[in-house]
């Protein structure tokens, strides 16, 4: 369970970061509506373009302060700086302190304090167990290992599906994403349990709280319920690898890696109260997988259902979740939905303006690329996105055609 534990503010535009070698508008600049030009996108439009190479099992990419650097995280446990094409020396080493025996451990997630000079890093320490910690972030870029904070620990079953995504949302709390903690089908039917960290998506206000290494949102959905992770944001996840929200909507949108069948995108939307999306949701694992019966012992009749869903086999059978681009390379592909596949490293794109209830079909779906294993699709401080790639060491941004 979580151990070590205990201002919301609205994401800047410095904080978003911008990227790598860079088509498109800065930061502020106006964007193009995606109601006016969403239908008109096609995949020819839109190309992969290799920014960089040559990194060693990258899985995550993530901006701080200066928008021409982009930090990419390894599964190994090294975070380097990328400058252009140039690839700088570690400014944070945890690879003495990981667990690396299965592609599912090591260093899993990072992401940058939205005003703060703090980075956070979720990694498995070696005994299989889910850390969650915070650096300083100094002026030169590199980490402040001698004030690390653990903000928590928490227990693994198993090597599998220990999720890793660290986000910030557009409330300024930092969204955590664990795994049903493995191995396969729920065993332990965490996912739909309040009283369990497992397979959920946590929120927390990662600065000290009192005497106590973060902050508990007082809206959190189980505040003040008896016996229930007050973390709690989200629950019914298999392995949320990646997630993230919509900066024009607040959505909240899941790419939640399915089990033998259906890989699953999930949207929850943001509330009229202003509240980040997925508040309180049901994504339904294990009842569900994607929309389809699996676990017969529990129920989530409230599960919000995907609004895409796509079986194994050629299309893939791990998803990883991406970004709703809003950059202005590509005017008319704002509004959609952009993920990709670490199977098939196929890389899509959807319509994210959806009505309620609808889903998308195969046919309104776009082929952008296949570049290789994709471990993750991100967004830049201009809103231009980045796929990581992570046998192939690349890092492509989606460019115009």
């Amino acid at each position: 369970m979580i151990t070590a534990a205990r201002a919301s503010r609205s994401r800047t535009c410095a904080a978003g970061g911008v990227t790598l070698a860079l088509l498109g508008a800065a930061c502020g600049e106006e964007r193009a509506d995606s109601a006016d030009t969403a239908a008109s996108f096609t995949s020819a439009q839109a190309t992969l373009v290799v920014v960089v190479s040559g990194v060693d099992r990258p899985v995550e990419i993530a901006w701080h302060r200066d928008p021409d650097v982009a930090y990419v995280a390894t599964q190994g446990g090294v975070v380097r700086p990328v400058t252009g094409a140039e690839v700088g020396a570690p400014v944070l080493d945890l690879s003495a302190s990981i667990a690396t025996d299965t592609v599912e451990q090591g260093l899993l997630g990072l992401a940058f304090h939205p005003t703060d000079d703090f980075a956070y890093v979720d990694y498995t320490r070696t005994d299989g167990d889910t850390v969650i910690a915070e650096y300083p972030v100094l002026a030169d870029g590199t980490f402040d290992t001698d004030a690390a904070r653990t903000l928590m620990v928490i227990d693994q079953p198993s090597p599998s599906h220990n999720g890793g995504n660290l986000t910030f949302g557009p409330d300024g709390n930092l969204f955590i994403g664990m795994g049903d903690g493995g191995p396969d089908g729920d065993p332990g039917r965490r996912s739909l349990d309040p009283t369990d960290p497992l397979g959920k998506i946590l929120r927390i206000d990662p600065r000290p709280s009192g005497d106590q290494p973060y902050g508990i949102p007082a809206d959190n959905p189980f505040v003040g319920v008896d016996g229930a992770v007050e973390e709690i944001w989200a629950v019914g996840v298999r392995n949320p690898w990646r997630f993230s929200f919509d900066p024009a909507t607040g959505d909240l949108w899941v790419g939640d890696v399915g089990q033998n069948e259906w890989e699953e995108v999930t949207v929850a939307r943001a509330d009229e109260a202003g509240s980040p999306g997925g508040r309180g949701a049901n994504f339904g694992w294990s009842a569900l997988e994607g929309s389809h019966p699996f676990n017969a012992d529990v129920q989530a009749p409230d599960a919000l259902l995907p609004v895409h869903e796509y079986p194994h086999g050629e299309e893939g059978c791990a998803v990883a979740g991406g970004e709703v681009y809003h950059g202005s390379a590509i005017p008319s592909m704002v509004g959609w939905y952009v993920f990709g596949d670490w199977c098939s490293g196929k890389v899509w794109a959807m319509p994210a303006d959806l009505a309620a209830g609808a889903s998308v079909d195969v046919g309104q779906m776009h082929l952008i690329g296949r570049p290789g294993t994709v471990a993750a699709v991100r967004a830049g401080p201009d809103g231009e996105l980045y796929v990581v790639g992570f046998t192939t060491g690349t890092v492509h941004r989606v460019a115009a055609a």
